[in-house]
């Protein structure tokens, strides 16, 4: 159990007295920025037989009492605080908050965070600032030597203290303390020191802090968080993140998908880099928007970091280096890469999908956590969840090159090990077969070698038995996770690489807006007639297949499923398809690929869906073919 010492004497008087804290004696470590919850005793204040300190007391010293001001980045500026300031749109807010309106005056930050907080939606029982004051009272109120337990979710966790001077520091601890005991359901939030800590630079007292903090906690607005409360959300935060990190920084990521053993290991410390290794200055303008648009704002921010590291590097080869420690001490010196308002512009100049969009894929990332045995109750597991290739054998790529694929896989599938479900070689040439070993597994990975060598496949995010819910005419099915990618050789190197193409409106999210709900979701054409034709005809057809019907209505929509979006073109989401004639994944203006009922021939070309390159020759000869799925998916 975690201890912390509350050490209070009397006063001469034989009540708390109510001079000031002690200053720290000449020589005292106090310059330390953040301290770590372990297994040894805390100790909240010290004070000196000749000092005292009144706990009460701490409401009437003013706003700013917890600050270190010699520690403060920037000296308080004096700025005009419009009486209005508050009244304005959410959308002006943000404005206002992404330019850094609020770091022109201390004092306008301060009012301006309790005013937003106070406007957050929580439930109806949230404890208050009066509730803090009858707890605190209880638990702090003697003035003796006594110890209370450090909550539990904070066993391991960091502490920054940023430019909180002693007082504050023992503020911060008192106010965890208080949390833990008014929200037991909280078990396991690592970056609730760091919030928390933040808060007093601006808050009147501790009262005021907590009420903030708790109101912060107790938000229950839809598909909106501000703080992970448990192992499970924590971690299911982490998968999110490295599914968007996967998206959106490519090269970021095959970089580190290439050096790191264990990538999830990596993304797992992104909370870390915003509230734990970014300076004060960085950090407070981080919390300035996160207040008002919610954690959709991090994951912007993390994004823009991992995307200035991998400007950061000279070399594309980081062979021997800690990946996990190089990515935080540049966050730590971030200062010497980009100004914080330039960081600002880049992390919203990243086009994400909608905060629901990424609420469903946090949702289905908790599925998957849990079907591993991940609960919400645990405090914290020690897993490893990266998928060992070591016994993984195919015959058409190696364990690296599948430890890349792997990576770009969405988090939530790639937590479980690769299964042969098919192979030519050992199930024949029959698409019927096919079918057969693939059904009742979803996603599966497509691995093609032509009879030239080249190697090409995709990723099918559905499984094969939805074509079947099409009725007798096959429509398109799957959704935006898809992708298709193959081997490519570049100039002066002799080994290939690995290249995919995602769904075109991952890369151009901006397409999908403001078209009208009539032009989406037409019913789709038979494809039968792109299957038919011979190895030297296909693809010269000038018919199209077009956006797919919808599927499994009245369920919670996967993510990337195409519903959600505005398309501009019925052959925009065109996934994946199959019948007794053959299979087609990617379309519109041509098939990224598409195999014969033998699967013997097939035929690659550009796309709509993918807006990929011909994946080998444009007609080629399968020589072996591969499916895998996923054990225990």
């Amino acid at each position: 159990m975690l201890q912390v010492g509350l050490s209070l004497p009397r006063s001469p008087s034989g009540a708390a007295g109510g001079s000031p804290v002690a200053e720290p004696a000449e020589g005292d470590n106090t310059g330390s920025r953040q301290e770590m919850f372990g297994s040894s005793p805390v100790t909240i204040v010290i004070t000196s037989d000749a000092d005292t300190w009144d706990i009460d007391a701490s409401s009437r010293l003013g706003c700013g009492q917890f600050v270190d001001w010699d520690r403060m980045p920037d000296p308080e500026q004096q700025a005009h605080i419009p009486g209005d300031i508050l009244s304005k749109s959410p959308k002006e807010l943000k404005k206002l908050a992404r330019e850094g309106y609020w770091a022109a005056s201390r004092a306008l930050r301060a009012q301006v965070y309790h005013q937003l907080i106070q406007q957050v939606a929580c439930r109806l029982v949230t404890p208050d600032a009066l509730v803090y004051k009858d707890v605190a009272g209880r638990l702090f109120g003697k003035p003796s030597v006594s110890s209370h337990p450090l909550p539990e979710f904070l066993e391991g966790c960091s502490m920054p203290t940023y430019c909180l001077n002693l007082e504050g520091v023992t503020a911060l601890k008192k106010i965890l303390i208080c949390v833990g005991n008014l929200f037991p359901d909280i078990t396991y939030s690592p970056i609730l020191p760091s919030l928390v800590a933040l808060l007093l630079h601006y808050s009147e007292d501790e009262a005021q802090c907590f009420e903030n903090i708790s109101r912060l906690i107790a938000s229950n607005a839809p598909h909106t968080s501000y703080i992970d409360q448990s192992f499970l959300a924590h971690k299911a935060s982490c998968m999110t993140f490295g599914d968007l990190a996967n998206k959106h920084c490519p090269a970021a990521h095959k970089l580190i998908a290439s050096t790191s053993e264990n990538v999830f290991e990596v993304y797992s410390e992104w909370l870390s880099w915003i509230f734990h290794d970014l300076p004060f200055n960085y950090a407070i303008r981080v919390f300035d928007v996160y207040l008002l648009e919610g954690q959709k704002v991090l994951y912007r921010i993390a994004l823009a970091l991992l995307k200035q590291y991998r400007l950061s590097l000279t070399s594309t080869e980081l062979e021997g280096t800690d990946i996990k420690a190089d990515l935080q001490a540049f966050v730590q010196n971030i200062a010497e890469h980009v100004t914080v308002d330039k960081l600002l512009e880049r992390a919203f100049g990243i086009r994400l999908f909608s905060r629901k969009e990424i609420w469903l894929l946090q949702m289905a990332n908790r599925k998957a956590l849990m079907e591993r045995g991940i609960t919400m109750v645990q405090s914290r597991q020690s897993f490893h969840l990266a998928v060992d290739m070591q016994n993984f054998s195919s015959s058409i790529v190696t364990a690296q090159e599948m430890r890349v694929v792997w990576s770009w896989i969405p988090e939530r599938f790639s937590l479980f090990p690769p299964l042969l479900l098919f192979s030519t070689s050992e199930d024949g040439c029959s698409l019927q077969r096919f079918y057969a070993c693939c059904e009742g597994y979803e996603p599966t990975v497509l691995l093609i070698k032509t009879t030239e060598g080249e190697v090409c496949g995709a990723f099918l995010s559905s499984d094969w038995s939805e074509r079947k819910k099409s009725g007798a005419t096959s429509g398109f099915f799957g959704t935006g996770e898809c992708f298709v990618a193959h081997h490519v050789s570049p100039p002066f190197q002799v080994r290939p690489e690995t290249e995919r193409y995602e769904w075109v409106f991952i890369k151009k999210p901006e397409l999908a807006k403001a078209v009208p709900c009539s032009r989406q979701r037409s019913p789709s054409p038979s494809p039968a007639s792109l299957l038919s034709c011979s190895p030297d005809g296909c693809g010269t057809s000038s018919n199209r297949l077009a956006v797919p019907t919808l599927q499994r209505k009245g369920r919670l929509s996967p993510f990337l499923a195409i519903r959600h979006f505005l398309l501009p073109s019925k052959t925009a989401s065109m996934f994946m398809s199959g019948s007794r004639e053959g299979i087609i994944i990617g379309g519109g203006g041509g098939q990224a690929l598409s195999l014969d009922a033998n699967l013997l021939w097939g035929h690659t070309e550009h796309c709509e869906t993918f807006d990929n390159p011909p994946l080998c020759q444009e007609n080629f000869k399968v020589q072996l073919l591969e499916v895998w799925g996923f054990q225990n998916a």
